[in-house]
């Protein structure tokens, strides 16, 4: 069976300009084409740029070729066509990349919107906190600490994170960290389960860590019990952690 294929060819037989690419644009996507070829006789720098970047933002191929008259000998004139950018291996590899990235922030907000809507059912932690596309999301509990959900493609977390600046002394984040450390015990035992604790000499920050070992943001048919289990977790830290916390003199 043969499978046509939609391409679109803009002719232009003068210089590059904005207008012709505005065409270019608005014919492959009007008419779902899988290719566009623009001809023009002088290419301009931008142009070039612009067809660069959209092989490597769309799914579609695009292309400028500069069309040239020559002449050999005492011949007629003849055209020649040259390829000035076209889709590359790189440029194919850069629009998955783009079209993977784009994907996986578009999942990430929907695992949040739907996790916040049902925390907001059990606590008022994270009320204030929209969703975003990124791996976190956090609020603070006092100065420089943060009780913050994480997530992966297969996993998940809570934790309480430490860190207070750049313009702080290191030595203040691990100072807190001892304190809360120190009471190791008794935290644990009200959060009901063992925590990771990770002081992190060789980095600024330092957290008491929780993983949910029911799935990330990939795993969407389990995102109920994901979400589930991150809330409960929450609460149970927050519970935990915040009579220590209000000792602390920050």
């Amino acid at each position: 069976m043969n499978l046509a294929i939609l391409i679109i060819i803009e002719n232009q037989l003068e210089r590059s300009n904005h207008e012709h690419l505005g065409k270019v644009i608005t014919y492959l996507s009007v008419l779902g084409a899988k290719a566009a070829i623009w001809i023009v006789s002088d290419p301009r720098p931008e142009h070039i740029t612009a067809i660069t970047w959209l092989n490597e933002s769309s799914s579609a191929s695009f292309y400028i070729v500069k069309l040239e008259a020559i002449r050999i000998g005492d011949s007629l004139p003849a055209p020649m066509l040259t390829l000035i950018v076209g889709p590359s291996e790189e440029s194919e590899q850069a629009a998955e990349t783009k079209k993977e990235l784009k994907e996986q922030h578009l999942l990430r907000n929907r695992f949040w919107s739907q996790l916040l809507s049902r925390a907001r059912e059990k606590t008022s932690l994270h009320a204030n906190i929209a969703p975003n596309d990124r791996s976190y999301l956090w609020t603070p509990v006092k100065n420089g600490l943060y009780l913050r959900y994480g997530v992966r493609q297969h996993a998940s977390d809570v934790k309480l994170y430490i860190d207070r600046g750049a313009d702080k002394k290191d030595s203040e984040n691990s100072e807190i960290f001892d304190a809360l450390f120190e009471a190791k015990a008794e935290i644990e035992e009200v959060f009901g389960e063992t925590l990771d604790w990770y002081r992190l000499e060789d980095k600024r920050a330092c957290r008491i860590n929780k993983e949910i070992s029911l799935g990330g943001y990939r795993d969407e048919e389990n995102w109920q019990d994901i979400h589930e289990a991150m809330i409960d977790a929450m609460i149970r830290l927050d519970k935990a952690l915040k009579p220590h916390i209000e000792k602390l003199s920050l």
